[in-house]
């Protein structure tokens, strides 16, 4: 398939594409990010379509795919913002209490015990913390599956032998 074949189909695919996003989303303005998402790694990653295959599939898939990463990301970093003018004020949860002073430095310690790491190390171990999935890490440093794995669980036990101190 060539890129003008690729793109074309693509842009055939826009209308559907936006419905199944407002279908999983809900809201039209985070539908039209999810479409846009899902176009940029459709073309990002162009080269590994297989010809002769679903197109349409391909690319539900990536969207799919994209929504529950995002939804993932969101989960794990639930913060919630009040609905004022002012959207740079964070309500807190009411369970939450502040943080001691002692948590504040274990996480400072286990921040420059990351940073402390080998670049190898601590560049995919970053991404995994920051919620993405082995197989986006993989294809983000262009390195196998199984080293992303082996270094993310290595980076572990490095931190767990040096902050064994702070385990409770």
């Amino acid at each position: 398939m060539t890129q003008l074949q690729f793109n074309t189909a693509l842009l055939g695919l826009h209308d559907k594409l936006l419905h199944y996003a407002l279908s999983l989303t809900t809201n039209k303005d985070k539908a039209k990010d999810l479409l846009q998402e899902t176009c940029l790694k459709a073309l990002t990653y162009r080269e590994k379509f297989v010809p002769n295959t679903n197109f349409k599939a391909w690319i539900y898939t990536i969207m799919k795919n994209t929504f529950i990463n995002n939804y993932r990301r969101n989960i794990k970093t639930r913060n919630t913002f009040d609905g004022t003018n002012n959207e740079s004020h964070l309500n807190f949860q009411k369970d939450k209490s502040y943080p001691s002073p002692e948590s504040i430095y274990s996480s400072q310690e286990i921040v420059k015990c990351i940073n402390a790491l080998e670049e190898e190390y601590k560049v995919p171990f970053n991404l995994f913390l920051d919620g993405f999935k082995y197989r986006e890490i993989a294809d983000d440093l262009n390195l196998p599956l199984g080293t992303i794995k082996s270094r993310i669980f290595f980076t572990r036990k490095k931190l767990e032998e040096a902050l064994k101190d702070y385990t409770y």
